[in-house]
């Protein structure tokens, strides 16, 4: 007898993006879109395709993990955000995990992100997506955040696919939206004070770890410009950081 699954899907302001997500979770016994605070038509649109909705108004990424687990009663979750999807491979190992009912409590799924369109990025990250419901304890991490998990994980071999930073507008909008918590985060960690030095410094950073600790430069100019960004993305959470700083030395 086949096990149930949940397919969780983290939205906010993705009239463009929800309907393809849906649609590549359709084996799935309930689909729950979890809408946070969408100002656009994310929610009559996730209706329109048979999944139920949960408004949610957080920056608290674990949070909007961890809040639909109260209305799951399925033997399995599975996690997935708005730009991405699931590969017809994934879909049938997952299948197969819940034909077999048997496995792990949770499975890390490879991810592999393109951005700019279709520009595949080199390096494939590995995330933990798919839990046995009573397995899955909840969410901790406000913006990088992690699962806790009672007992084994395995690794599947199918991707899920990225669709991010689809246009610089988005990305800027993106940037601009969470780099404010991430600048909040290293405040309330004590940051030491930001520096003139320390700017360019971490910029470097940014940009070696994208261009080529994750390979970047095989991508062409995606690549360039997408490591270019990831600098940029930094500089503007550590000014925010420094803006804070002052604007706390004022009081």
């Amino acid at each position: 007898m086949s096990l149930s699954i949940t397919a969780v899907i983290l939205a906010k302001d993705e009239e463009q993006m929800i309907g393809d997500a849906i649609r590549s979770v359709a084996f799935a016994d309930k689909i729950l879109v979890v809408n946070n605070d969408s100002s656009d038509n994310t929610e009559n649109i996730s209706k329109k395709l048979g999944a139920q909705v949960i408004r949610v108004n957080s920056q608290d990424f674990s949070e909007l993990r961890t809040y639909p687990l109260k209305k799951i009663s399925t033997d399995y979750i599975f996690y997935l955000d708005a730009d991405e999807r699931v590969s017809e491979s994934l879909e049938k190992e997952i299948i197969t995990i819940l034909e077999s009912g048997q496995g792990a409590s949770a499975y890390r799924i490879p991810r592999q992100n393109f951005y700019y369109g279709l520009h595949p990025w080199p390096k494939i990250e590995h995330l933990e997506r798919l839990f046995k419901a009573n397995s899955l304890n909840g969410w901790k991490g406000i913006l990088h955040e992690t699962a806790e998990v009672k007992g084994s994980i395995s690794d599947l071999k199918s991707p899920i696919l990225h669709y991010s930073h689809q246009s610089l507008a988005s990305m800027v909008e993106k940037t601009n939206r969470w780099s404010e918590a991430e600048a909040r985060l290293r405040l309330a960690s004590k940051h030491p004070k930001m520096s003139w030095w320390r700017f360019p410094r971490v910029m470097m950073t940014a940009f070696n770890d994208s261009y080529f600790r994750q390979g970047g430069y095989k991508a062409g100019t995606a690549g360039v410009v997408e490591s270019i960004y990831q600098a940029f993305s930094i500089f503007i959470t550590y000014a925010k950081l420094w803006e804070l700083q002052e604007e706390g030395k004022a009081k």
